[in-house]
């Protein structure tokens, strides 16, 4: 018996999210739609100039456990943190949540990670990151038996940045094959795929990561093709299953030969993307270890994306499982 559905790996980042127009994206060198990396310095510059803001537990991977857990499964989090206020938020956050969490902090230089979230009238949102005491997740914090006993590990794309968290990533899929269990990725940006496109399949063609996550762009940049049909097919051959969301288009599951289009959920309003591929994956995850038919964990990815992206942060505020029973998907 498996002890969790769900283990993810990133990078715990606490979110201060805050309104914008495109003019201050401009003045200010942010690229749009993008992660951008920034140090210490220019966090303290963006945080001085944004205006009203919200803080709130985030990371791409910490905002999937949380989803998982909300929708009742068993979830897991690996993700360095220090000892510090972000840090005790994030703690507290992530396990209020229902998500297991015992990665410990361990000084308070650097500090945990916080990304400034620029959110303009569009709905989309430009992140800049400081990554903090994330740099320091390596091989000692992936807790063996929590691999061991976890049906799916999934990873962020973006932890190919810190340095030595891409030996903790194939030590711990190293663990799960091991041990029979499953490997998920997310892409997690275009830029982040054009730093790392070939690290990135070669996972995926070494069988280190069986299950691929990407936005539209991010498959795209992925094969360096404008041809969707196209990247769908090479990215078929490359890894065991592939998601591509699709914005308000939905989904398409890759698996083999098979291609199954999944449609995006009506929404009232658009108010913030921040975390709607996070969440996505979450609900696609929770029906996939739960041996739901791959429409099915689509249509679970989809309804969790569609109420994430009608409220301001990735966290939903409203019960998932509950949703989900209201749309006769569990």
């Amino acid at each position: 018996m498996a002890q969790f559905d769900v283990l993810t790996i990133g990078n715990a980042i606490v979110d201060i999210l805050a309104r914008c127009d495109d003019d201050f994206l401009d003045e200010n060198a942010i690229i749009k739609g993008a992660m951008n990396l920034i140090d210490a310095e220019r966090a303290e510059l963006l945080y001085a100039k944004m205006g009203p803001a919200v803080e709130a537990s985030g990371g791409s991977a910490g905002n999937t456990a949380a989803g998982i857990a909300g929708f009742g499964a068993r979830a897991a989090y690996f993700g360095k943190v220090a000892e510090d206020q972000l840090g005790r938020i994030f703690q507290h956050d992530i396990r209020a949540q229902g998500v297991h969490y015992q990665t410990r902090p361990e000084g308070v230089a650097p500090p945990t990670a916080r990304s400034m979230i620029f959110v303009t009238p569009d709905g989309e949102r430009s992140m800049n990151t400081f990554l903090g005491a994330c740099i320091e997740l390596g091989p000692e914090h992936v807790e063996e038996d929590v691999v061991a006993g976890a049906k799916v590990t999934y990873f962020e794309g973006y932890l190919w940045d810190p340095p030595r968290a891409k030996d903790a990533i194939r030590e711990a899929a190293r663990i799960a094959h091991a041990h029979g269990r499953e490997v998920s990725m997310t892409l997690s940006d275009p830029f982040c795929v054009g730093r790392y496109r070939a690290e990135f399949l070669d996972l995926m063609r070494s069988g280190t990561v069986d299950i691929v996550f990407a936005n539209r762009e991010e498959a795209l940049s992925l094969y360096e093709t404008e041809d969707l049909d196209a990247a769908l097919d090479r990215i078929a051959q490359d890894c065991k299953l592939a998601c591509v969301t699709l914005s308000e288009e939905g989904a398409v599951i890759v698996r083999g030969a098979e291609r199954l289009k999944i449609d995006a959920y009506p929404i009232r309003e658009l108010v913030d993307t921040t975390g709607a591929g996070d969440l996505f994956a979450a609900g696609f995850l929770f029906g996939y270890t739960q041996d739901m038919p791959l429409d099915i964990c689509g249509k679970v990815g989809c309804l969790a994306a569609a109420i994430c992206i009608q409220q301001i942060g990735p966290r939903p505020m409203v019960s998932l499982k509950e949703a989900a029973e209201r749309e006769g998907l569990i």
